[in-house]
């Protein structure tokens, strides 16, 4: 893809993926001026993560991390004081190049870019189909045991999504820290996003004392 310049929006908490959805409630000045300006134009934001060593400094510019996910306003609403609430879908991932330097009265970062696709590599779909199954049976016993047994986890949600879409919806669901949901948005090829996503959640079966070879890691 070739490169492109689009407003970056810089969060600590929030990382997005893409063919996700992502709601967000904007209220600073430059973020509602990169947010109108969006809106009317082409509808679209650069979302990155702020390096967690910087996110006391968000009041300023601070470091982020270079591959973000760019979304596209699918649907917006503007309060009387300003504040707009917006929903992103992801389109695809990016490497930030470099940023544009601050150019009139504009308040927000701008960032030229490079288009990044996921790489499914010849032979990768048998060991995508089997390890998102694995994944979806931790995440269900996972969930019941955060929950002590008070939430299931239904999978048929994912019934009918191709992979990058299956395998990103997991990367959002499990609740990691944005450093986790980065390093996974990071990775080019999807069948080693989601091994490493498995390991993830072999730690946090772990954590709570289980495995997914427990005789009663079911998913109902």
């Amino acid at each position: 893809m070739a490169s492109e310049e689009i407003p970056i929006f810089p969060l600590s908490q929030v990382v997005l993926f893409p063919k996700l959805r992502c709601p967000l409630h904007i209220f600073e000045p430059r973020y509602r001026e990169m947010t109108q300006a969006a809106l009317d134009g082409e509808q679209r934001i650069g979302m990155v993560t702020v390096r967690p060593e910087h996110a006391a400094d968000m009041a300023g510019d601070p470091p982020i991390y270079a591959v973000g996910c760019e979304g596209r306003i699918i649907d917006s609403n503007q309060h009387e004081d300003g504040r707009i609430d917006i929903l992103l879908v992801g389109t695809h991932r990016f490497r930030v190049l470099e940023e544009t330097p601050y150019a009139g009265e504009r308040l927000y970062r701008v960032a030229r870019v490079e288009g990044l696709s996921d790489r499914v590599d010849p032979g990768d779909e048998a060991g995508l189909a089997s390890l998102r199954d694995t994944a979806l049976a931790k995440l269900g016993l996972l969930l019941e045991e955060a929950s002590g047994g008070q939430q299931r986890f239904d999978p048929s949600i994912l019934d009918g999504a191709d992979d990058p879409t299956a395998v990103n919806a997991l990367c959002q669901i499990l609740d990691l820290h944005a450093v986790e949901k980065q390093s996974l948005l990071e990775e080019d090829r999807l069948l080693e996003r989601l091994e490493r996503l498995d390991g993830l959640l072999d730690f946090r079966l772990a954590a709570h004392g289980r495995s997914a070879g427990d005789p009663s890691s079911t998913v109902h």
